[in-house]
């Protein structure tokens, strides 16, 4: 009798891999995101141009679900078995956020000091109280601890993210016991349940939480990213079925926000969209594609300062005085310029730093380098958004966009 081995007949979920739709959704996520920020700057604020420019929201929960995906689905099955070391996942997670966020908060406190000291006070001081600066600096801002409003304010999101970050292995632990179905359905009722709770507790939907709620807002989103993901790493789904399903949840998407504000079905639209674009395997990979997905933390941390910079040297100089059109030129190199300073600031000092912190190491027979590992670390990172402000100010109460 001929006993036929099943485990190789039934095809396995694809592994997730650089250079294809998650990167190039990470980057079309974080171009959306500079775009949101620079959006009541221009001439006519794009807002009122349709309200679709004001639900900002949406790009932060997508970072932190695709933040939850893609760190399961590199780290899910090593974590839930015990064979990867705690520290080294931790050290690995902490070490790829503390030293970028540093140095871009170094940045800005520079700028705003040395105005200070010119005599240049900025047109709105309360988004620069100094008094608010430990809390952001120390990312413990989304924890209900005073502080951390204004300045470089998209770091709530990292602050509510090394939270996540550092509770994954006792959650994959967790979710990798039961059926991958059943997490999923468990997941999204769970981020209901929340929504409904800040609702009736806090006066604010899920998806919206104040800063100082932070890791509540956090925290049930990423756990839907790490069911897609344990329900990606288990179930096969076809390429072109997979595929097909991630356009009609993006056509969805679009729709639903040219009639309103569906936020929650957004929510699960943009789940639906990362775990197709992790289940379509990456055949031709494109090493742009990468790097400018690589590109997007940077992305984050920087467009702010950018921004404030920018506009901030415009209101200087009486932009208001200058017809619509040569605003609209100045807005427009303002924003290219943003992701100018995002390559600057990754290929000048992100990717050296890693490099650094991360060097070479043999393994047995196999060595792997540190932009290898720097490309694994760099899938889970994600930037999150502010609320809106003034053109050339930081922003208050930040996640509220």
């Amino acid at each position: 009798m001929v006993r036929s081995n099943d485990a190789l007949t039934i095809p396995q979920p694809p592994r997730i891999a650089r250079g294809g739709w998650l990167d190039a959704l990470r980057f079309i996520v974080g171009a959306l995101i500079i775009l949101y920020h620079f959006r009541e700057a221009s001439p006519v604020p794009l807002p009122h141009l349709h309200p679709v420019f004001d639900r900002g929201y949406l790009l932060t929960d997508f970072f932190i679900i695709d933040s939850g995906y893609v760190l399961a689905r590199i780290y899910g099955d090593r974590l839930a078995s015990g064979q990867a070391s705690l520290r080294a996942y931790a050290r690995q997670r902490l070490l790829r956020v503390i030293p970028a966020h540093l140095a871009a908060s170094l940045v800005l406190v520079l700028l705003v000091g040395g105005a200070a000291l010119a005599g240049i006070a900025p047109s709105n001081p309360r988004w620069f109280d100094w008094s608010q600066l430990p809390a952001q600096v120390l990312l413990i801002q989304a924890y209900g601890v005073p502080g951390g409003q204004g300045w470089n304010a998209p770091t709530w999101t990292l602050s509510a993210l090394i939270g996540c970050y550092l509770l994954l292995p006792w959650i994959c632990r967790a979710l990798w016991r039961g059926p991958p179905v059943a997490v999923v359905i468990g997941a999204t009722l769970l981020v209901v349940a929340a929504d409904v709770a800040a609702m009736l507790w806090l006066g604010d939907p899920i998806y919206r939480l104040p800063m100082r709620y932070g890791i509540l807002r956090a925290l049930p989103l990423f756990l839907l990213g790490v069911a897609a993901a344990f329900y990606g790493a288990r179930v096969y789904v076809a390429p072109r079925r997979a595929g097909a399903i991630g356009l009609a949840a993006v056509v969805a998407l679009v729709g639903l926000q040219a009639f309103g504000v569906f936020s929650l079905l957004s929510l699960g639209l943009m789940t639906v969209i990362i775990w197709a674009a992790g289940a379509v395997p990456v055949l031709k990979p494109s090493r742009l594609v990468e790097h400018l997905a690589l590109m997007s933390f940077s992305m984050f941390l920087t467009n702010e300062v950018s921004r404030i910079v920018w506009f901030g040297l415009l209101d200087a100089l009486g932009q208001d005085a200058l017809s619509s059109n040569i605003r609209w030129a100045l807005w427009s190199i303002g924003f290219a310029g943003a992701f100018v300073a995002a390559a600057v600031f990754r290929y000048g000092f992100d990717r050296p730093v890693q490099t650094w912190l991360n060097p070479s190491r043999r393994a047995g027979s196999t060595r792997r380098s540190a932009d290898a590992t720097e490309r694994a670390m760099e899938l889970g990172a994600g930037p999150g958004l502010p609320a809106p402000g003034r053109p050339g100010q930081a922003v208050i109460d930040p996640p509220r966009a």
